[in-house]
């Protein structure tokens, strides 16, 4: 539940090359979804090898400083730049060679940034637009895989919805449908945790008010951001029938709205699909994977976490939930639940009880000692 990178506005790109290798099509690059759903792969960078995001929703590729030190890289100048969570400032330096599948390019520059605060990625190379849209990006969520295809390449059929770069950061955008209303333009963010973010005007505009709302946390390259959530069951794109989806609402002054769009669709919606984001060739294909039909999954403790690597640390607390009726606080941190600790959850995966049946009551032991105990329920 945590909205991660987004565009950023920047100057033109000096002369670039971008090449792909003959068999392109069988290099497919392995990936992980991070806690934060972003997808991390390995990568090679002026020789040096480093783990990747892959981010349609971010202007230019961009290197944190620390791993520009690493290869030596020089800024030339700095430039502020717009962000999710506020502004950012960007250094440019020049590179040599970035390859990654079977895509090669050769010189160019690169952004040099640090996201705000704490905030870790776990990631030294964040992959944008620049990069990405000279080709076809085909993603197999179910497989954890993508490859980069020549554009007009259809390597699978689906449901299609326009695809371009959008003027004047050149990041993906395409349009879906909220309660029957027509949204665009729409920014396609793989870089993007969440299903979908809407601006504020975006969201007053579909006149749907039949959802309980709620607050989640998101962070971007700027810091953290709280926005409104709800659960709305008339999501529909590309053709298909309306769905139930996640949906946050930014505020008036929220990032959507600052870069001139309606919101934003994030890997929190596109991994339930096999993707093909074809920008050159105006299309998003779009393939039912595993998880197309799956429920959306909704917190009924209200507690959002952060796995620290001895404890859960609470970094947000959702309005109208149990654990804001019991007295929850950010910076609690909890160490186990029911008797169990919280690295034994972790290590088997998801934390069950954070989402769990409504109406059973979990015995939390913080680590300070203390003991309270919280009933899950339905509240959005």
């Amino acid at each position: 539940m945590l909205a991660l990178l987004a565009p950023v506005l920047a100057l033109a790109e000096p002369q670039a090359a971008t090449a792909l290798a003959g068999d392109t099509e069988a290099r497919w690059v392995d990936f992980e979804l991070t806690p934060y759903n972003q997808l991390r792969f390995p990568i090679e960078l002026d020789g040096h090898s480093a783990w990747a995001i892959l981010d349609t929703g971010l202007s230019d590729t961009i290197v944190t400083s620390r791993f520009a030190r690493t290869v030596g890289l020089t800024p030339t100048r700095r430039q502020r730049a717009l962000a999710i969570g506020g502004g950012v400032e960007v250094a440019w330096a020049d590179t040599r060679s970035i390859r990654f599948g079977g895509l090669t390019r050769t010189g160019g520059r690169i952004g040099i940034s640090d996201p705000a605060g704490e905030i870790r990625f776990g990631a030294d190379v964040l992959v944008g637009a620049d990069i990405l849209s000279c080709c076809a990006l085909d993603i197999d969520y179910d497989a954890r895989r993508f490859r980069i295809l020549s554009s007009g390449r259809m390597p699978f059929l689906g449901n299609t919805a326009p695809l371009r770069r959008r003027s004047p950061n050149g990041v993906y955008q395409s349009e879906v449908s909220v309660a029957g209303k027509p949204l665009r333009p729409i920014i396609v963010d793989t870089g993007d945790g969440g299903s979908l973010t809407l601006s504020r005007t975006a969201w007053t505009s579909t006149g749907y008010r039949g959802a309980r709302v709620t607050t989640t946390l998101g962070w971007g390259m700027g810091g953290p951001v709280v926005t409104d959530t709800l659960v709305v069951p008339s999501f529909s794109m590309a053709g298909m029938a309306p769905r139930e989806a996640e949906l946050r609402v930014e505020g008036e002054d929220g990032f959507s709205a600052s870069v001139g769009a309606a919101g934003r669709l994030g890997t929190g919606t596109l991994q339930r699909y096999r993707v093909l984001l074809d920008p050159r060739a105006g299309r998003m294909v779009l393939l039912p994977g595993k998880a197309a039909t799956a429920r959306v999954p909704r917190s009924t403790s209200g507690l959002l976490v952060q796995f620290t690597g001895a404890a859960l640390r609470v970094v947000h607390v959702m309005r109208g939930s149990p654990a804001e009726a019991s007295g929850w606080k950010a910076g609690e941190e909890i160490c186990s639940a029911d008797g169990v600790a919280v690295t034994d959850d972790v290590s088997d995966g998801a934390i069950e009880w954070i989402i769990g049946t409504p109406g059973r009551t979990v015995r939390v032991e913080l680590c300070d000692g203390t003991a309270r105990n919280l009933t899950l329920a339905d509240f959005y």
